[in-house]
């Protein structure tokens, strides 16, 4: 136990949103793989396992976390919208709306027919019908 611990002394070893990522796209790559037979997708998913490799064993844990930095920059929205998706869809007692002058997304309850929202962030009023 304490070789084990004493290699990974200083070692990322993390699984951040990038390592998951890959891990991810490689299993899809390897699915493909199954049926379509291609070296090219072989290859594809070995060196998406290797980079995920090089990130865990890596030395420099202020890069990794600055991949990963750069990684979340990108896929933070695309997460985020994907959350508010299946929040929407669970949600059967509250509408939701988006405010026409800032964009904020506002929760109402279903069944009150026509009322007048009023954003909290901007200030404006607007009629919906929930």
């Amino acid at each position: 136990m304490n070789l084990i611990q004493r290699f990974f002394y200083g070692r990322y070893g993390c699984w951040d949103a990038l390592n998951l990522f890959l891990a991810g796209l490689s299993l899809v790559l390897y699915v493909a793989d199954l049926f379509a037979r291609t070296r090219v997708l072989y290859v594809l998913y070995t060196l998406l396992l290797l980079a995920i490799l090089f990130r865990l064993l890596s030395r420099n844990p202020a890069r990794r976390r600055a991949e990963n930095a750069r990684f979340m920059v990108v896929a933070g929205p695309v997460v985020r919208w994907v959350k508010l998706r299946r929040t929407i869809h669970r949600d059967k007692e509250h509408r939701y709306f988006k405010c026409p002058n800032c964009g904020q997304q506002l929760r109402v309850p279903r069944g009150k027919g026509r009322i007048t929202v009023t954003c909290r962030n901007c200030g404006v009023s607007f009629e919906e019908k929930t």
